[in-house]
């Protein structure tokens, strides 16, 4: 098993990296979300300057707001300054999308993303479209090292939804997604993904690399899972869970999308979003607020002991060790954890400390 970090993407706090490659983690996972965070190709490249072990990649990299070479030559820059140590993550961007009050990028237009992506990075060439007009391109003065090829990078692509898996299956060299962690997600997640595999001719590698985007909280002795220590530590996750599941529910009027964990507050948590001050045409824009970063006080009431266990692994040590290894057992390959900003620093030391060490 495996331990990442997802960040807040902060230009000026990429210490945090740094400091998580000391106590221990493997990863770091930096998102691309253009209104709420800063640039995470210049937070990789700090990071990657600045340390050693730890691998660093996109957590995820938004397709719509970026060309395709354009977030080919991006990770293959970060490649330069820290070879072998970089992965591409990448999804349809449902936040960065969403909190401009649009939709994510379609699923054929992101596999012909991928498919320039993947071709780029491999060092071929292949025909691109762009603006109705289709031309070859290539990336050239590789051998002036502007950008590295060599070693590899991975791509590994976020979904949920099953044409998605079924792309990851046939494209992808792993995968990224909330709820990863319980051991029949994972199982469905991989059987579909092993399916689109199968359709593409394909056999899955044996690195293939599972990941579950979530985050933990280590209890006190006999502490409650929603003591305001705990919500401190990931509410803000539990808020961003809601915010997802509110745009695919208010895009489709489908309840079946609502988690189950959601449904004692899902009707007051609607009713919260339609008495918002910020006009309907417009509610894309407060929707999002603190979203994976800190926890609106509004929201504080929607952080319940059901919601909590939706989004994050909580207990104490010997639980959350025993909750990992079941994970573990079932295919999975990393842990990642993305606490709200002001509490990143403890949750990380903490679960370092008390789970980690320990593993």
């Amino acid at each position: 098993m495996e331990f990442g970090l997802f960040v807040a993407t902060k230009i000026d706090d990429w210490q945090l990296i740094r400091e998580a490659e000391t106590l221990g983690y493997d990863r770091a996972w930096v998102p691309d979300s253009q209104m709420i965070w800063s640039d995470c190709y210049a937070v990789l490249a700090l990071a990657a300057a600045n340390t050693s072990r730890i691998r660093l990649g996109t957590g995820v990299a938004i397709p719509g707001t970026r060309l395709a070479p354009v977030t080919a030559h991006s990770i293959a820059s970060i490649n330069r300054i820290a070879p072998g140590r970089v992965f591409l993550g990448i999804g349809t961007g449902h936040t960065a999308m969403r909190v401009m009050g649009m939709p994510p990028m379609a699923v054929g237009a992101f596999r012909e993303y991928l498919r320039v992506v993947r071709a780029l990075l491999r060092g071929d060439e292949v025909d691109y479209t762009h603006d109705g007009v289709t031309r070859a391109i290539r990336f050239l003065h590789l051998d002036l090292g502007f950008i590295a090829l060599e070693p590899p990078i991975p791509i590994y692509v976020a979904a949920n939804a099953p044409r998605m898996l079924a792309m990851v299956g046939e494209l992808a060299d792993g995968h990224v997604a909330m709820g990863n962690e319980r051991p029949r997600v994972l199982a469905r997640h991989l059987d579909a993904i092993r399916g689109g595999a199968a359709r593409a001719g394909r056999a899955l590698p044996d690195d293939f690399h599972t990941t579950a985007l979530t985050t933990a909280v280590v209890l006190q002795p006999g502490e409650a899972v929603d003591s305001d220590r705990v919500v401190e530590q990931c509410g803000s996750q539990v808020a961003a869970g809601l915010h997802f599941a509110y745009e695919a529910w208010s895009a489709t009027r489908d309840d079946a999308v609502v988690p189950r964990a959601y449904a004692n507050v899902w009707q007051e948590y609607v009713d919260h979003i339609a008495a918002m001050k910020t006009p309907a045409d417009r509610r894309y824009l407060e929707v999002h607020e603190g979203h994976c970063t800190y926890l609106v006080p509004g929201e504080r009431r929607f952080v319940t002991p059901e919601t909590i266990r939706a989004v994050a692994i909580v207990g104490e040590p010997d639980e959350l060790i025993a909750q990992i290894r079941a994970a573990e057992a079932a295919g999975l390959r990393e842990i990642g954890l993305l606490p709200p900003m002001a509490a990143a620093r403890t949750v990380l030391r903490e679960f370092a400390e008390q789970v980690i060490a320990r593993y």
